[in-house]
Order: C-alpha cells, then structure tokens, then sequence
C-alpha cells in the first residue's frame, strides 16, 4: 500500500521472480475447458464432483440429519470427560472464521455481475453439495487426530492421509499426500490466509478514508497498521486454538449479525423489488439473459464462487475441527456440515440478494460490459471507486438505501480479514509443526515469521505470491479429496456411530450405559474386522 519507491522495488522483484512459476501452476491448477462458450475450471468441477458423490453416497446426510447438527453444535450431547480443547460451537466458529472472508462481499458481486442473477442459485447448489464434502473431512480429522500430554490436539489432512490409509495398506501413498497437503496449506496459511488479508482490508480503509486523510495511503499510516494487526493477531494465536475459538465464538456471530443487518435493511428498503429479484435468480438459473455461455456460464460462475468460498475439500477446516471435544468422530463432522451453509447459503446469498435487488449503477454497468464479454472491473465507475472492484459494487448496491454503509462494509472488511488471519494462523501453525517437529522454539519461530508476514502484508502487494497461493491451496484439494474417496466407508461407521449416540441420549441412556453398549458393539464385531483382508474396509 505504501508508495515509497523500496516497497515497490520489493514488490516488482519478487513477483518477478515468482511469475514463471505462478503462470505455470496456474495454466495446471485452473486448466479451464471449453463449455458453450464459457471456461470452466476442472477444479471446480472436481469439488462439485466431490459433494455430489459424498452426498449419494451418505444418502444426502446434510439434509436428513441437519437437526441432529444443531443439536450437537448447541451443547446438548456436550460429554465433559470427552478429549479435546474447545466446544462443538467454538470448533464452528473457528473454522466458518477462516472461510467467511473478503470472498463473501466481492467474490460473489464478480460473480453475480458476470453470471448474472442466476449465477446466485448455482452458488447455492454447490453450497448445499459442499456441506457433504465438509462432513466427511472433518469427520476424519477428528477420527485420525493425535492428542499430547498437555492435552493439544493436532488434526487435519496431514494425519488423516497418512494415518488412514495406511491402515488401508496404502501407507507409501498417504505419506506423500500428507506431506504435500501440509506444504499446500503451510504457504497459503503465509500468504493468502495473511499477508492478502491485511493488504485487502488496509486498501479499503485506505479508499474509505481518503477524502478526509491521506495518512493511512502513506507507509507510516501503512507501517502502523501492519503491526497493529500483527500485535492483535499474536495475542490471540500465541494462546493457541483454545484462545481461537473463545475469540470467534464471539467475533463471527457479531460480525455476521453487522452484515447481515446490513443486508436487511437494504432489502427492507427496496422490499418491493423482492418478488422480481427471487424470480431473477430462479430464471437466470436455466434461461439467463447477457450471460456468456448461457446456463453453462450462470452455473459456472456460480459454482466457482462457492467452491472458492467455503472450501469445502480443501482439508483446512479439518484442522479446527479436530480439536473439539468429543469421543464420536461424526458429531463434529455433522456440526461441520454447518459450516458452508453458513458460509454460502446465507452470507453469500446475502450479498448476492441485496445486489439483485438493489442494483446500483456500478453493478448495472458491470452487467452491461460483462455481457458485451468484457470484464467487470474494467466498467466505467468501477475501476475510478479505488481498491477490489467486486468490494466497489457492494458498496454502491449498499449505498442506494445507506450512505454510511461504506464505513460499515470497512468494519465487515476488517472483521472478516482478522477472523481468517487468526485461524489459517493456527492451520498454518499445524502444518508447520507436521513438517518441522512441534517443539516450542519451532512454534515461536512460526509464529514470528507470521507476524512479520502481517506486517509486511500492509506494505507490499506481492500479487504474484497471492495467486501462487491460490493454486498451493487447491492443488492441496486434489490430494485432500483421494483420500476422501478412501477413506468414505470409515465415516460411515463413525457417521452409525454417533447416530445411535445421540438417539440414546434422547432416550434417556447414561453416558455408562451408551459406553457400555458401544465396547459390546465393538467386541462383536471385531471378529469380523479381523477376518478382512488388510486395507479392506478398515
């Protein structure tokens, strides 16, 4: 952000001397293929692909047991004795903290104002689709996870990879997909989960300032508010996922009530245009108007802003989740399953909603060129509003009914930014320890080069590591989702499991009762385990 001529030295070096390697891994990671006219990303279609089969496969278990879910993520199966460090609801808003993020308010005006009104009910789908992949990974994140003396929890792809499949006789192949997944989420935990997060919300507190200072446009006002940032952030990761998940418990709920607020007073003004705007998005879904690629084009960029959003497969939540307390894998990889609804159904559908409805005349302008086939942000108005062009439609859609929302989408910006700082902190912190050993002078040697990372985030840009991270972070879905497929029966015994748990604690049964019966279940059938052949279902 700052515009002395060193940090722009930095920057150009530096990206320069990514650039090759970030070109060609994008070419890899988002190879796109030619679909009526609009490109579509195999990633996003190996993430959609994922949800869909997850979900036949547990016969759509995000929809038939969504009450169980909130029941365990109430508290109202909580075990006392049970092994963990934080809440079924902490572990929740740990995870959403990480995911809810600048994607939510910029990501899905893009998304809208290239595919249309229609774009929003795709984003949706694929949504609901991702609340079975988050199932499954959490559920073995929780299953796989390796508890110390202390009483830390480490979980994640890193564990489950290697840990499950090699009871499944494929040990040489979870090595390699563990390590390769705690690299990809180490790197996107430095960059695009830090540095991208401080430098996006100092932009728009830069934009939403200027007009009365130039303070913050300046490297000192930049300097400032890189380690206020850094200090903040410390305190919290240095406490580690307990002091997470007490930080989240409350941010995410209050900044999530300020947007969506927000969002409703908008819709509350313009409550007229409601009906229009619902039959838009229905409409523009299978018969979509100015849409390159037509209902391919409204479905693809509707599904990307999904699987981009809530990360579902990505194996990153598993990490926050795994620490929770429970002695039933599936109860957390049922509160999991919230974590997308949350994330897509309502914060992006939220934003997407009071777009449609309220249009504005930079998202009316952005249509206009996008159907022209031109790019959003290139659209007159937008490019001259300063800082992420899909922020800049927001916030003109937000100013048709509330002229001081600017100052408001400046708060969301900021909450949303530190809330995923602190957690991909304590994902990259997991990785780290993975490869490095988790000794303590290891842990503060992380947590240094992160704080610095915060810091050096309000300085420069570094987009080419940016987008570097990207592809790290959905490269590691690749890997993450083998696994998945692999290890599908496991969670179906777990997901038996803690049905028949929560069904006896409806039934009035103690906790020495249900135990009881469970080690009976266990010795019954361990015969039959044992009989396999190695790697056959274990």
């Amino acid at each position: 952000m700052a515009s002395e001529s060193w940090t722009d030295s930095v920057d150009e070096a530096v990206n320069d001397f990514f650039e090759p390697v970030a070109e060609f891994l994008t070419d890899v990671v988002f190879f796109d293929v030619r679909l009526f006219d609009a490109d579509f990303p195999l990633i996003v279609g190996w993430l959609a692909l994922a949800g869909l089969v997850f979900t036949l496969y547990f016969g759509f278990a995000q929809f038939r047991h969504l009450r169980t879910a909130l029941r365990f993520v109430s508290g109202k199966y909580d075990q006392k004795d049970a092994p963990g460090e934080i809440s079924h609801f902490q572990a929740l808003t740990s995870a959403v903290s990480g995911t809810v993020g600048l994607g939510n308010i910029a990501g899905v005006a893009i998304a809208v104002s290239i595919g249309g009104p229609g774009a929003t009910f795709w984003m949706i789908l694929c949504g609901l689709l991702g609340m079975a992949t988050k199932f499954v990974e959490c559920t073995l994140g929780v299953r796989y996870r390796e508890i110390d003396a202390q009483g830390r929890v480490s979980g994640g792809p890193m564990y489950y990879l290697r840990k499950g499949l090699a009871e499944r006789g494929l040990a040489g192949l979870g090595t390699v997909l563990s390590l390769a997944s705690a690299v990809m989420i180490l790197f996107f935990g430095f960059v695009g989960g830090n540095l991208f997060q401080v430098n996006q919300s100092l932009e728009q507190l830069t934009t939403v300032t200027e007009d009365h200072t130039d303070f913050f446009a300046g490297s000192g006002g930049s300097l400032l508010f890189g380690v206020v940032v850094a200090a903040l952030a410390s305190l919290v990761i240095i406490g580690g996922i307990r002091s997470i998940g007490q930080v989240t418990s409350r941010l995410v709920p209050a900044m999530a009530i300020i947007y969506a607020t927000a969002c409703l007073i908008v819709i509350g003004f313009n409550v007229t245009a409601v009906p229009d705007a619902v039959g838009a998005i229905v409409s523009g879904a299978f018969s979509p108007e100015g849409v390159t690629g037509g209902v391919i084009g409204a479905l693809i960029q509707g599904f990307r802003r999904a699987a981009f959003s809530n990360e579902a497969g990505i194996g990153s939540a598993p990490i926050a989740h795994s620490a929770v307390k429970t002695k039933r894998p599936a109860s957390e990889g049922l509160v999991a399953l919230l974590e997308p609804f949350v994330d897509t159904v309502i914060i992006c559908t939220m934003t997407a909603l009071t777009i449609v409805i309220a249009g504005g005349p930079l998202y009316d302008a952005a249509r206009d060129t996008a159907a022209g086939g031109g790019d959003p942000a290139t659209a007159e108005g937008i490019a001259a509003a300063g800082g992420d062009p899909g922020i800049a439609i927001t916030s003109d859609a937000f100013d048709t009914a509330l002229p001081w929302f600017p100052w408001v989408l400046t708060l969301a910006v900021f909450l949303f930014a530190f809330s995923t700082i602190i957690t991909w902190g304590y994902y990259g912190l997991k990785a780290w320890t993975h490869l490095f050993g988790a000794s303590r002078a290891s842990e503060y040697l992380y947590k240094g080069v992160f704080c610095l990372l915060t810091v050096a985030g309000a300085l420069l840009s570094l987009g080419t590591l940016v987008d570097l991270a990207d592809c790290f972070l959905f490269l590691g879905a690749v890997f993450n989702i083998i696994g998945l497929y692999l290890l599908a029966p496991v969670v179906k015994r777990e997901l038996k499991r803690a049905l028949a748990y929560a069904r006896r604690r409806d039934e009035g049964w103690t906790e020495e009762q249900i135990d009881a019966a469970e080690a009976a279940e266990a010795a019954e059938s361990a015969p039959t385990a044992a009989a396999r052949p190695p790697g056959d279902g274990a």
